[in-house]
């Protein structure tokens, strides 16, 4: 998906350091399909040197792995989503004294959490209503379109690029989103 929305270079890290298509046989199949899709020149590189220039930090892993200095050495306006959950891969209060310019969280008492919350009901409810024959990259990414429509211009800012989980409009904006990527891409049996 990330490839698909136009995010160039990607690496991915498990808890045994970067994923890398030399070590292919040792992963189970979703690393494999990882394998296959990240990490273009085969680095064998750390976190800490994949994050050196880096716009953007995905962590859905484990608590404090990312430090001050590591988010310091990504370009201007860096975006940090640390989502582990309680403890993040750094916390809100760091990454921000590092200077990253949009900081995410899964936590709901910290600006921009990230939950799956946010797309999940109104994906599934846009198919099912589409009676779509499968859920497609497009459909997700029209999806997160759908989400990033409910905060207006005139709201964007660092501490809002998401609505919250609670806002009522969420489900059915996703849902409707779907639906007509769905009924646009010939995935719909209505």
């Amino acid at each position: 998906m990330l490839h698909k929305l136009g995010i160039g270079k990607i690496y991915a890290f498990n808890i045994n350091g970067i994923i890398i298509k030399e070590d292919f046989e040792k992963y189970d199949f979703l690393t494999q399909e990882l394998a296959q899709i990240t990490n273009p020149d085969n680095r064998r590189i750390t976190l800490k040197e994949a994050m050196a220039g880096a716009d953007i930090f995905v962590g859905v892993s484990a608590p404090n792995l990312v430090s001050e200095e590591m988010v310091k050495s990504m370009n201007p306006k860096s975006i940090v989503f640390a989502m582990a959950n309680p403890e993040p891969e750094i916390t809100y209060e760091k990454a921000k004294a590092a200077g990253a310019f949009i900081i995410g969280t899964g936590r709901s008492d910290y600006p921009n959490q990230i939950n799956n919350l946010l797309a999940f009901p109104g994906l599934f409810r846009g198919a099912l209503d589409a009676r779509a024959s499968k859920i497609t990259e497009e459909m997700k990414i029209a999806a997160s379109r759908g989400l990033a429509s409910l905060i207006s211009d005139a709201e964007l800012s660092p501490d809002l690029i998401i609505p919250s989980a609670f806002d009522e409009r969420v489900a059915k904006t996703v849902a409707k989103a779907v639906f007509d990527e769905a009924k646009r891409a010939g995935l719909s049996r209505i």
